[in-house]
């Protein structure tokens, strides 16, 4: 803590005895060892608390950087659940036109199909499977 070598405690404490007197000079000292133990208490307290408060502030970044990146994965996740919404519309409505398209086209070979059947003079041929079975 100090720089203190141990000649300059030895002179210290020579002056102290003389100065305060050797009936006295033990209560200082444990007076002294007192207060320099609630010092050191408090010199910890401090820094123990300096450090949480460092710590916490760490925390909080770093929460603050996952809230972020969370936000920008779920914004990125709901970017491809529209698209993936929107493309599936898209094709089914492009089914849809195209069951339409599917189902023009089969109306028009049916029509197609009904006239080669009917012949020149407008009568029907009789198909396959229009033919009941005699009894």
């Amino acid at each position: 803590m100090f720089d203190i070598s141990f000649f300059e405690i030895m002179i210290i404490s020579i002056v102290a005895l003389i100065v305060i007197g050797p009936e006295r000079l033990p209560q200082v000292a444990r007076t002294l060892g007192h207060l320099m133990g609630r010092c050191r208490q408090f010199v910890y307290s401090i820094k123990t608390d300096i450090h949480n408060e460092l710590r916490m502030e760490e925390l909080k970044n770093m929460h603050n950087s996952m809230q972020e990146t969370v936000q920008s994965i779920e914004s990125a996740v709901r970017e491809e659940i529209n698209e993936i919404k929107s493309a599936t519309q898209s094709d089914s409505g492009s089914r849809a036109d195209a069951t339409d398209t599917t189902a023009a086209s089969s109306r028009q070979l049916v029509d197609s199909t009904g006239k080669s059947a009917t012949g020149e003079s407008g009568q029907t041929k009789p198909s396959s499977h229009d033919q009941t079975p005699s009894q």
